[in-house]
């Protein structure tokens, strides 16, 4: 009986789910935060030098 309790809890499945959703989202942003980066250091490299210095 004790044992088919356990295999019906459900709790902790929930809270990995948000843990797996959290992970994703993270290295999502990561990634994009990224490019977003090199992208501006690319802009500002051109203004940089279309200013002249």
């Amino acid at each position: 009986m004790a044992a088919r309790s356990l295999i019906k809890d459900q709790t902790g499945a929930t809270a990995i789910e948000y843990g797996l959703i959290a992970a994703l989202i993270a290295v999502a942003s990561l990634v994009a935060f990224q490019m977003l980066g090199l992208n501006l250091a690319t802009v500002f490299s051109t203004i940089a030098s279309a200013l002249g210095q």
